[in-house]
């Protein structure tokens, strides 16, 4: 009892610093920071702070075969999604941001199916349906009477090529995060994307206001935030939760970023509550529960199996 509440805490504290960093990394880029400069930061960060952790614990080696799926895993899973994530909350508010994003398993649930030949149950298909037209509300509505619509398609677009990055990452590593570490895992995969973003470094670094003199300390505390919290604490919280929780907990905990994202945006002024806002939260956290969870007569015919 002890080990499964603390693994409650460990997954409601990383979730909430997930739903958290949304409208911080939103804040960075109204005023501060620019998508590559932001992205280039944080890889550089972690290739540093991931090495530096790992040279404490006991060294773990990676075979050659999985180097391939680790080297696109850092491009596709860290660079691309970090620069898709904050060039998406250039464009868009943090509540339409953290909707779309909670597909992430819908769509991971697509590409298993697609991809790795994966069974779809009616429950699940349902789920998918409901999570769409959740997300369909969301995308619909924000465009209705908007001065900006223009840059609402391009942070909409950018929010779904995101979750595709994402979920397509999820699918593409699943294999090598069950055989290593995820300090290991992390610690190559932010190298590689260190290394491919060293050629944006140059011209990504060097225009980024909070680097000049104008910086102050509230923007410095929204990027210390996203780097310690967001990059480093919530990763050792995920790996910690998973071994003391079954995986549906996890996912219905995970439901947690867009209501804790879309309520500080909200109270901040990123964005404004509408009756379509509540709606839409609803219909993909519901959508999303019954695809990452299962029936009450799989689970007792799976415990049954193991009796």
């Amino acid at each position: 009892m002890k080990e499964k509440q603390q693994g409650l805490w460990a997954i409601l504290g990383a979730n909430t610093i997930f739903g958290l960093n949304i409208p911080v990394t939103k804040a960075l880029m109204e005023s501060w920071m620019t998508p590559i400069g932001y992205t280039v930061t944080r890889m550089f960060f972690g290739v540093f702070i991931f090495w530096v952790i790992a040279s404490f614990l006991k060294r773990e080696q990676v075979h050659k075969k999985d180097f391939p799926i680790i080297f696109l895993g850092g491009v596709m899973g860290f660079v691309g999604t970090q620069f898709l994530f904050s060039k998406a909350l250039q464009y868009t508010s943090p509540v339409i941001f953290s909707l779309l994003m909670a597909l992430t398993p819908v769509v991971v649930l697509v590409l298993s199916s697609l991809f790795l030949k994966e069974r779809v149950s009616l429950r699940k298909i349902i789920g998918i349906a409901i999570s769409i037209s959740g997300a369909i509300l969301i995308i619909v509505l924000s465009n209705t009477g908007n001065e900006i619509a223009g840059n609402q398609f391009l942070g909409i677009l950018f929010s779904v090529l995101c979750v595709l990055c994402y979920a397509g990452y999820l699918v593409m590593t699943r294999k090598v995060s069950m055989t290593y570490q995820p300090v290991t895992i992390a610690k190559w995969m932010f190298l590689i994307s260190a290394l491919v973003a060293i050629p944006f470094s140059f011209s990504g670094l060097e225009n980024q206001r909070i680097y000049s003199g104008e910086g102050t300390v509230l923007a410095y505390a929204f990027l210390a935030f996203a780097l310690l919290f967001s990059t480093t604490l919530a990763f050792f919280l995920m790996p910690y939760a998973l071994k003391r929780l079954e995986a549906s907990t996890v996912s219905i905990f995970m439901n947690l970023q867009p209501i804790i994202a879309s309520i500080v945006a909200m109270l901040v002024g990123q964005d404004r509550f509408t009756w379509d806002k509540p709606l839409a939260v609803i219909l993909v956290v519901v959508g999303v529960y019954l695809v990452t969870t299962q029936s009450k007569r799989k689970r007792k015919k799976m415990a049954y199996n193991k009796i």
